[in-house]
């Protein structure tokens, strides 16, 4: 009886086993623990490419999706909204989980459609951490582009070996596309590669890295540690963050969830953006001279001042390029080391004026209503 006991005991272990394999599939095998990224760039894109606008976390406006696509036929390309592009999910969501899903699906899977551009960040992207598998995004390379909560799809491409594109969306995009920060996402996805050159600041840590970027909004990259959208559990990459309107004490904690995960300890340097509207509840001159209490212990070389994240400048990063990073006395420098045409950009010279309102900026970020 004791042995019939043993052997149902190992076979409900074995089946559940199983179960949990089977619901995780590819997604398991890739992500091996602490090796180095490596991204495959995706194709840059021609004119007459489709590209796909899709909302794969908060509702937007259809009026802002439709002045994207005019913008995006400015361009030269062919713009393509989502088939749920439009529908709303319990007043903020873009759509169900599946209506979200479905259409970045619908995006990766046409093979006619060559880049994505999400059209809003806010909240909903931890939903499909789940459920997008790595081969589906792998087998079908294309740039994802977006900031914000799309953090998490940035972490996913990134896992299964994909580039993408930390940049402006429709809701700033809808503005005209005329700024720095737009055209220098079109040059990007037509092949054009930013070096960026950067002044100094009090906060930077001086020494010179190379590695894969990952990382985007900080209260969105961090809850995610260990997940499969988590692309810190790799190692030897440059780590770039940013936030918009939270307490000094909240990045903190979240930057500890970093630490604690072990992030730092992989991470070969450090680039801060903007911290749009962040509180002032601690002492801290601000939140870059916070993490720099952190981060002067690892002897990693860290650039403050990036003009990327919640304000009207926000400049485009390639997410999963190997990335060489130099600090020195009198400035920083950005590159990316992949094939393209170069092209010098002095952020110092970045003279977008004021676009839209804090409140704008804040809501578009679902921190407002």
């Amino acid at each position: 009886m004791k042995q019939l006991w043993i052997i149902a005991a190992i076979l409900l272990f074995g089946s559940s086993t199983m179960l949990a394999s089977c619901n995780n599939d590819e997604n398991e095998v890739k992500t091996g623990k602490h090796k180095p990224l490596k991204c495959k760039r995706p194709d840059y894109l021609k004119p007459g490419d489709k590209v796909a606008l899709i909302s794969p976390s908060y509702f937007t406006p259809m009026e802002n999706v439709e002045k994207t696509a005019d913008v995006l036929r400015g361009w030269g390309l062919e713009p393509v909204i989502g088939p749920n592009v439009g529908k709303t999910f319990m007043g903020k969501y873009a759509g169900t989980v599946e209506e979200r899903l479905s259409d970045i699906r619908w995006a990766l899977q046409d093979p006619d459609i060559k880049a994505i551009i999400c059209n809003r960040g806010g909240y909903g992207s931890m939903h499909l951490i789940n459920l997008l598998k790595y081969n589906e995004i792998a087998k079908n390379p294309k740039w994802i582009v977006g900031f914000s909560d799309i953090t998490t799809y940035h972490g996913l491409w990134q896992n299964a070996g994909v580039m993408s594109i930390h940049g402006t969306m429709s809701s700033f995009l809808a503005k005209g596309g005329n700024d720095e920060s737009s055209t220098l996402l079109r040059d990007m996805l037509m092949g054009k590669v930013p070096q960026y050159e950067l002044p100094t600041h009090p906060s930077n840590i001086q020494g010179k890295a190379q590695g894969v970027l990952v990382g985007g909004n900080l209260c969105t990259l961090a809850p995610n540690a260990g997940s499969l959208a988590d692309p810190t559990t790799h190692k030897d990459f440059i780590l770039f963050i940013e936030e918009v309107e939270e307490p000094l004490r909240n990045i903190d904690r979240q930057f500890n969830i970093l630490l604690l995960s072990g992030a730092l300890s992989r991470c070969k340097g450090v680039i801060l953006g903007e911290f749009t509207e962040c509180g002032t509840d601690l002492t801290y001159p601000n939140a870059e001279a916070m993490l720099y209490e952190y981060l002067k212990n690892y002897n990693i070389p860290v650039i403050c001042g990036f003009p990327g994240g919640h304000d009207d400048i926000n400049l485009p990063l390639i997410m999963g390029a190997s990335t060489t990073i130099d600090v020195r006395s009198n400035g920083a420098t950005i590159q990316f080391n992949i094939d393209g045409e170069q092209q010098n950009v002095n952020t110092a010279d970045i003279t977008t004026l004021v676009t839209t309102s804090v409140s704008q900026r804040l809501q578009w970020a679902g921190k407002q209503v």
